[in-house]
């Protein structure tokens, strides 16, 4: 029995660019300022910005909204209810000494079925910002 292994390509910073882009175009038709970020499958840097007139506390939500959904293989606002007494990562936040940010607003990045990447977006409200994010991955695909 043979078993063949399909090569998918990375998360490269064109795409990260076109993620910003997108979900950006996606805050300012809803007149909203943010911050996004976007990080390759092994969680680092792949793209940031910040919207000027974001609050500053955006560039931090956006990254760790990011590497949430990135660790977890999961869109942030999938988990918000895991995190709350009597779910199942109830003490997930503090157990960790990890960035972890449980507020919708981070998307995981696929390709071919494969985790590649996850993009994170602060500064709009929680739903603002899943919406944003996920604009900003179905451009990609």
């Amino acid at each position: 029995m043979s078993t063949t292994t399909v090569a998918v390509a990375p998360l490269t910073t064109q795409d990260a660019e076109a993620l910003i882009d997108a979900a950006r175009a996606a805050a300012e038709a809803a007149d909203v300022a943010v911050a996004v970020t976007v990080l390759d499958a092994g969680g680092h840097l792949l793209a940031f910005r910040r919207d000027d007139r974001a609050v500053l506390i955006a560039g931090e939500t956006s990254t760790r909204k990011a590497y949430t959904a990135l660790q977890l293989n999961a869109p942030t606002a999938d988990l918000v209810d895991a995190v709350q007494p009597g779910g199942l990562f109830h003490t997930l936040p503090t157990a960790l000494d990890q960035p972890l940010l449980f507020i919708a607003g981070g998307v995981p990045v696929h390709r071919g079925g494969r985790l590649i990447g996850a993009i994170g977006v602060g500064g709009g409200a929680p739903d603002q910002d899943h919406g944003f994010a996920t604009a900003a991955v179905r451009s990609l695909a």
